[in-house]
């Protein structure tokens, strides 16, 4: 008689976010997960206690799987901030539940703009952008924002089914929002 697999943490995450993934966030519980992994709810509940701590293990995986889509660049960028916008964008077309999740759930609250801004995982991007547009470090953050909420306007509304995805108007206009913002940063510099 073969060994029973073992399952792990790990399968239990995967499991979990490959529903968040397909369904929502909102399936997630221990049976959905225990009939992804083909085992019984056993398992989830040992490794979890409560449904809770499996959907924030999860959100932190969707978190880092959304920044490494963002730095993947599809086409080359006229500049980091749009670049990224752009990708965040698709990110809401190609994966409306992870999404939501990511930014539209409770699980979202307690940032608010400028802790978003300051992230460490933005700093090589503002410090490619400051150095590329030559204004400084609150100038350049002040376009990655107006960037960043143009960019999520855009996403929100296509994730969650409002507007069909055109990405030649949606990168015309996102490139104007950040021309008009470097524009408006370059007018302040001393």
């Amino acid at each position: 008689m073969p060994a029973k697999v073992k399952v792990t943490r790990e399968m239990i995450i995967d499991a979990a976010f490959a529903v968040a993934r397909e369904t929502g966030a909102e399936t997630i519980n221990a049976r959905t997960v225990s009939e992804r992994l083909h085992c019984s709810t056993q398992p989830v509940m040992y490794h979890f206690a409560t449904m809770e701590e499996l959907k924030r293990t999860v959100y932190a995986k969707a978190d880092r799987y959304h920044s490494e889509y963002l730095m993947h660049m599809k086409k080359p960028p006229k500049g980091a901030a749009l670049g990224i916008g752009m990708n965040y964008i698709r990110f809401a077309m190609e994966e409306p539940h992870l999404f939501r999740f990511l930014f539209q759930s409770d699980y979202f609250s307690g940032s608010t703009l400028l802790e978003l801004i300051d992230a460490e995982e933005l700093t090589p991007v503002l410090s490619a952008m400051q150095g590329a547009l030559k204004i400084d470090m609150e100038q350049t953050k002040r376009v990655f924002l107006t960037v960043f909420l143009f960019a999520h306007g855009y996403a929100s509304i296509i994730a969650n089914n409002s507007l069909k995805y055109d990405e030649a108007l949606i990168n015309s206009q996102l490139e104007q929002a950040y021309r008009g913002a470097v524009l408006a940063a370059q007018e302040k510099m001393p």
